[in-house]
């Protein structure tokens, strides 16, 4: 009789050690692929303005340091979910056992609460990295905006001169014609002078 009850016990705790290994294996995938989602994301953001290359350049260092943070919660997250599950099913197999039931009950409990402040730290994590990004993206807009503005100015003040200088040119030919059309009337006066010495 007791040995029987040892051989159930132990094939409880390899059927909980396997469906934690499937359980760390598809929230670890799920978690991953939530990830590769928001990179994905960042990615396209990052390309949709050749000016912001640098800022998020800078960026990208900052998302290094919080990815390398954001994979080890991951884990951790992961590794509690697995073991509540574990001790749930323990808890449901070994009913019978009351003080140890109890007991593993206020561990799950304890369990909970950690991987809830986890989830809440990477959540929290992931939202301050956005935040942060949209600040940079709008303050680069910002500078776009006024980099076109001053270029428009250098634009306005260069037609500006050079108008300018145009109807200064066109003042300066208005004086050489003058000047010519003058010397061209005494040049002729000149002429007329001459022929009516020969004359006389």
């Amino acid at each position: 009789m007791e040995g029987s009850m040892e051989e159930k016990k132990g094939d409880m705790n390899q059927s909980s050690e396997g469906c934690m290994k499937k359980i760390s294996s598809a929230n670890l995938d799920k978690l991953i692929n939530d990830f590769s989602q928001i990179e994905k994301k960042m990615m396209e953001t990052s390309g949709k303005n050749n000016i912001l290359d640098l800022q998020l350049e800078k960026t990208n260092c900052l998302l290094k340091a919080m990815q390398t943070k954001e994979v080890s919660l991951k884990e951790e997250c992961a590794t509690l979910h697995s073991m509540i599950k574990g001790l749930q099913q323990t808890i449901e197999y070994q009913h019978n056992l009351k003080g140890e039931n109890e007991q593993l009950k206020r561990n799950a409990v304890v369990m909970k609460e950690k991987l809830k402040s986890h989830e809440q730290e990477y959540k929290s994590t992931i939202a301050k990295l956005m935040s942060e990004m949209k600040i940079k993206e709008e303050g680069h807009k910002i500078e776009i905006r006024k980099l076109y503005q001053d270029m428009q100015k250098k634009i306005e003040l260069n037609e500006e001169k050079n108008k300018e200088l145009l109807e200064k040119k066109e003042v300066e030919i208005s004086e050489l014609n003058e000047k010519l059309r003058t010397q061209e009337k005494e040049k002729q006066n000149e002429i007329i002078k001459l022929q009516l010495e020969v004359n006389v």
